[in-house]
């Protein structure tokens, strides 16, 4: 899963971009429609705001502006586009994918599209596959983005999630390169039989929307918290050392980590763990909260805009969602 494979090309992140939807909820917003404080939420999650889409927004809206950012830094104009790839877990319908509604709203009509779902790994997932379609010379500009609006699949009646999670998207254009920067490896892995542990159960073909699904709030995100944070700080600590040792790097050589930001417990664990400190993570949780597949590219985009990295940094990106799911990739920073 790296770019050494014989007659593949480099590939390189041209362009990031990220939008955050305007409605902001504080804790204190949380106060009033939940049992639960700033205290609670903070000490357990480090989270203190989130952010809220509108109701008349979809996940290929938040898609579609993160985009345009993102083809603008690259120096791309939408019809140089030739892939479009959505992670999210929360699509605008069931079908057909919302990588064809973002191809309808920003106008890239000579892109082929299609969905990835592997919760909140499904960036970096979909970053591999692109990154496979660029390095074969079967695409040359593809564009990975990770949305989600999970405020309409979240019970605010249940502290333990409606507390977590927050609305956005992030997007990267990929494009191939003969500098020595870009994507130098990945590592991914899944569980099925530990499924059951994070889901949202309801609406399915296991089982389908009806009035008694709906009655017993089957549509909402259901999680098993203290096993999903064990987890997620093995499988997200291992793949991340399996990546380094891939590409013949230790710690000691990575620049900054983006982690899926699920709770900053988790990631304290895996900074631990890897003996990176956490002034080497790029952390904006506390602002946005948990937003699955959008969390890589969100926060990679508002580092990159803060003039964060210079060619030649390694960074880690770091993942694990339902499934589970669990990934690292390593890239080295330039274009």
């Amino acid at each position: 899963m790296n770019r050494d494979g014989k007659g593949q090309r480099g590939v390189v992140i041209a362009g990031v971009g990220s939008y955050l939807p305007e409605r902001i909820l504080t804790n204190a917003d949380l106060t009033k429609i939940v049992d639960t404080s700033d205290e609670w939420i903070r000490t357990r999650t480090g989270i203190s705001e989130r952010r809220i889409a509108r109701d008349d927004q979809a996940a290929s809206d938040l898609a579609a502006e993160a985009s345009r950012h993102a083809l603008t830094m690259a120096g791309l104009a939408a019809e140089d586009v030739e892939m479009i790839v959505v992670a999210t877990v929360t699509p605008d319908m069931v079908f057909p994918n919302t990588a064809c509604f973002v191809q309808k709203h920003i106008g890239a009509r000579k892109a082929f599209c299609f969905d990835l779902e592997a919760a909140c790994s499904g960036f970096l997932y979909s970053l591999e596959t692109a990154r496979q379609f660029v390095a074969s010379g079967t695409v040359k500009n593809a564009l990975v983005i990770g949305a989600e609006k999970l405020s309409c699949v979240l019970d605010w009646q249940d502290r333990t999630t409606c507390v977590l999670f927050g609305d956005g998207a992030g997007a990267v254009v990929l494009k191939p390169t003969t500098t020595g920067h870009g994507i130098l490896g990945t590592v991914m892995g899944s569980d099925g039989t530990l499924a059951e542990l994070l889901t949202i159960p309801g609406g399915g073909s296991r089982t389908p929307v009806s009035a008694q699904s709906m009655a017993d709030r089957m549509h909402y995100m259901k999680m098993a918290g203290k096993d999903v944070f064990k987890h997620a700080v093995r499988c997200m600590t291992d793949a991340a050392q399996q990546v380094l040792a891939r590409c013949g790097l230790s710690a000691d050589d990575v620049t900054c980590v983006i982690p899926h930001q699920a709770n900053m417990r988790i990631v304290q664990a895996v900074s631990d763990r890897l003996g990176i400190g956490t002034d080497r993570f790029c952390i904006n949780l506390d602002r946005v909260g948990n937003m699955s597949a959008a969390s890589v590219p969100v926060a990679l985009d508002e580092a990159v805009r803060a003039n964060r990295f210079k060619a030649g940094d390694r960074l880690l990106f770091v993942t694990f969602g339902g499934g589970f799911t669990w990934g690292a990739t390593l890239v080295e920073w330039g274009v």
